[in-house]
């Protein structure tokens, strides 16, 4: 056996494990935002954005809510970009870890 093989052996062990441990915790509802930020295309109006992800359930501080009723809440017509959509949604939801009980 070569150096080599030793190597490749060791690579392969490495990747059948999981790169991160899932915890045992609750599970969490909804979906990150970003996840649905990622599907979307910018620049986004409110409106295209409640008509393709509205129904969407997003994770808060606080729990689980309706993308739709945030973005009722938001104030913003048209998002620039990915960024101006997250930070126009933590303004209306808080930022901070959410909530998983």
């Amino acid at each position: 056996m070569s150096d080599t093989d030793d190597e490749t052996g060791a690579e392969d062990e490495e990747e059948s494990e999981p790169a991160v441990e899932l915890g045992s915790g609750p599970d969490v509802e909804g979906q990150p935002v970003a996840r649905v930020a990622s599907r979307l295309t910018w620049p986004a109006a409110r409106s295209d954005v409640r008509a393709q992800e509205g129904d969407s359930v997003i994770r808060t501080p606080d729990g689980p809510r309706d993308l739709d009723a945030v973005l009722v809440e938001s104030d913003v017509p048209l998002f620039e970009s990915r960024s101006e959509f997250l930070d126009a949604l933590a303004a209306v939801v808080g930022r901070g870890p959410v909530a998983t009980e």
